[in-house]
C-alpha cells in the first residue's frame, strides 16, 4: 500500500461489522495499512455498544447481518444518535433495493460484493473528502455565528457568507419573512446576488417548507408559454391539449412559486397573477371555473421595476401587492469586507468537488478580490475562484491566477468611450451596433438593455445573433 493511498489529515477511526469473520479480519488488516485505526466486530448489538462508547468516523457494516438488529437497522440507530458518523454499507448483487433504502436512511455510500481492495479505498477516500468539507463547513459557520447549522444544513449558506451589516440584515429579514408564510415578497438585486438562494431560504425556513418550491423564468418563455405553465390549461383549449393539465400555481398548493425577472411578465398575465395575490383563485387556459389555491408568491427582479410602470408595462397595483415585503440584496462591491470569506468558502467547496486538497489563497490575491468591483457578483467571484483553482493544479492560489482583464463584449464592437468610425447602411445596422453597445453599458444584463432601448428581450436577443452571425468566420 503506497502513502497516496493514505487518508489525508488526521487518524481516521473506522468500524467494520460483518458476520463473515475472514472478511472482517482482511479489511481491518486493509485499512490498519492505511494507516486508520480500525475496529472489527461480527455482531451489530456488540458495535452498537462500543459506538455509544467511543464513536468512530466511519462505520463499514454488511447489511445483512444475524440476529435482531441486520445492517438497515443499525444504520438507522447511528443516524439517529450519532448523525455525524459516515456509513458505508456492503450489498450482494441482489440487493440495490436495500441499497437505495439505506441512501435514502442517510448512508454515504454501499459497497457491492463481491468488491475489490482498490474499491475500497476509492469509497473510503471519497467518504473521508465529503466528511473533511462538511466539517469546515461547519467551521465555517461556527465562524460566522450568524447562521445556525440547522438553517445551513436546510437551506445553504451562499448567499449568506460574510460578517457584514448587510448579510446580518439579510439574515434578519429573512428569518422575519419565515414566520410570515402568507406575505408576498419582491427581491430586488443586481444579476448574481443570489436572488433565488434567498427564495429558497425564505421557502425552506417556513412553515411551507414541505410543500413544492416551483421556480418560473419569467423573461425566459413566451405569454402563452407562461400563460399554460403558471395557470395550466383545460381539454381542448389549444391544439394539442389532449387533457387538463395543472399550472405551477396549482401544483405548488401550499408551498411557493418563484417568479424570477418578473419584470419581464407579459402584461396580459399580470391581471391573472394579481387576481391570485388578492383572491387566490387560478384561471386555466380554457377554463371559466377557478381554482383556489394557497401559494406563497416570491418574485424577483434585476431591474427597476418604476421604469417599466412609468412606459406603462408593469401594473402599479401588481407592483404594490407583490412587494409586500420589498428585500433588497446589495452588490457584493457594497459588502466587499465578505469578499475574503466567500473566496475560501467556495475554494472549500469547489476543492472537493474536483477531489482536490483545499488551498491557501496568498493576501496579495485577497486584497485583488476586495479591490475588484464585481460587476456579476458572488456568481461571478465563484467562477473566479473555479478558474483560479484549475489553473494552481490545487496549490497556493496566488495572485497571477486571479483574473480580471476579461469583459463581456460582443465581437465587433469597441472599449468603452471609443467613438466608432462604421457608418451603417440601414436601419437594422444601426439597430445591431446599437444593441451591442447598450449591451456592453449595462454589462450583458439583457433585461435592462431592452429596456434602455425600448424593445423586447426577444428582439434584442435576435440583434444579438444576428450580430454574433455577421462576426464568425466565413469558410472557405
Amino acid at each position: 500500500m503506497t502513502p497516496k493511498d493514505k487518508p489525508a489529515g488526521p487518524v481516521l477511526t473506522v468500524s467494520v461489522i460483518d458476520d463473515d469473520e475472514s472478511s472482517c479480519e482482511l479489511v481491518q488488516a486493509f485499512l490498519s495499512s492505511m494507516g486508520c485505526e480500525v475496529q472489527s466486530f461480527t455482531d451489530a448489538r456488540q458495535a452498537l455498544a462500543a459506538f455509544r462508547a467511543s464513536p468512530p468516523d466511519l462505520v463499514i457494516t454488511d447489511i445483512h447481518m444475524p440476529g435482531d438488529l441486520d445492517g438497515l437497522g443499525l444504520l438507522k440507530l447511528i443516524k439517529e444518535e450519532r448523525p455525524l458518523i459516515e456509513v458505508i454499507m456492503i450489498t450482494g448483487a441482489a440487493d440495490k433495493d436495500l441499497a437505495i433504502k439505506a441512501l435514502r436512511l442517510g448512508a454515504f455510500d454501499f459497497l457491492e460484493k463481491p468488491f475489490s481492495l482498490p474499491d475500497l479505498v476509492t469509497t473510503v477516500k471519497r467518504t473521508v473528502r465529503y466528511r473533511t468539507i462538511h466539517q469546515e463547513a461547519e467551521g465555517l459557520v461556527d465562524r460566522l455565528s450568524m447562521i445556525t447549522k440547522q438553517e445551513f444544513s436546510r437551506w445553504g449558506i451562499e448567499a449568506f457568507v460574510g460578517k457584514s451589516d448587510a448579510i446580518r440584515k439579510m439574515l434578519i429579514d429573512i428569518r422575519l419573512l419565515q414566520k410570515a408564510p402568507n406575505t408576498s415578497v419582491l427581491i430586488t438585486g443586481e444579476s448574481g446576488t443570489g436572488k433565488e438562494l434567498v427564495a429558497r431560504a425564505i421557502h425552506f425556513g417556513s412553515n411551507r417548507s414541505t410543500r413544492p418550491f416551483l421556480v418560473l423564468s419569467c423573461g425566459a418563455v413566451t405569454a402563452g408559454v407562461a400563460d399554460t405553465m403558471l395557470f395550466g390549461h383545460r381539454q381542448g383549449a389549444f391544439p394539442g391539449a389532449a387533457t387538463d393539465r395543472k399550472g405551477l400555481f396549482e401544483t405548488a398548493d401550499k408551498g411557493t412559486v418563484f417568479l424570477d425577472e418578473v419584470g419581464e411578465l407579459p402584461l396580459e398575465l399580470q391581471a391573472k397573477l394579481l387576481r391570485v395575490l388578492e383572491d387566490g383563485i387560478v384561471v386555466p387556459v380554457g377554463g371559466v371555473q377557478g381554482v383556489k389555491v394557497n401559494v406563497r408568491i416570491v418574485a424577483a427582479t434585476n431591474s427597476p421595476i418604476q421604469s417599466k410602470i412609468d412606459a406603462g408595462a408593469f401594473r402599479s397595483d401588481l407592483f404594490y401587492r407583490l412587494a409586500a415585503f420589498p428585500f433588497i440584496i446589495p452588490p457584493l462591491r457594497e459588502h466587499a469586507e465578505d469578499i475574503p470569506l466567500l473566496a475560501k468558502h467556495f475554494a472549500l467547496k469547489l476543492s472537493a468537488e474536483m477531489g482536490l486538497q483545499c488551498p491557501d489563497i496568498t493576501a496579495d490575491a485577497l486584497s485583488a478580490l476586495k479591490e475588484y468591483p464585481f460587476p456579476g457578483n458572488v456568481r461571478e467571484l465563484k467562477n473566479k475562484v473555479e478558474r483560479a483553482l484549475i489553473e494552481c493544479a490545487g496549490k497556493c492560489i496566488a495572485l497571477k491566477h486571479v483574473h480580471f482583464k476579461e469583459s463581456l463584449r460582443f465581437p465587433g464592437t469597441r472599449a468603452a468611450g471609443a467613438v466608432s468610425d462604421e457608418i451603417p447602411s440601414n436601419l437594422h445596422e444601426a439597430e445591431r451596433i446599437l444593441a451591442a453597445r447598450v449591451m456592453e453599458k449595462t454589462k450583458g444584463n439583457v433585461s435592462a438593455a431592452a429596456i434602455q432601448m425600448g424593445i423586447s428581450r426577444a428582439k434584442l436577443y435576435r440583434l444579438i445573433k444576428t450580430d454574433k452571425a455577421d462576426h464568425r468566420p466565413s469558410r472557405r
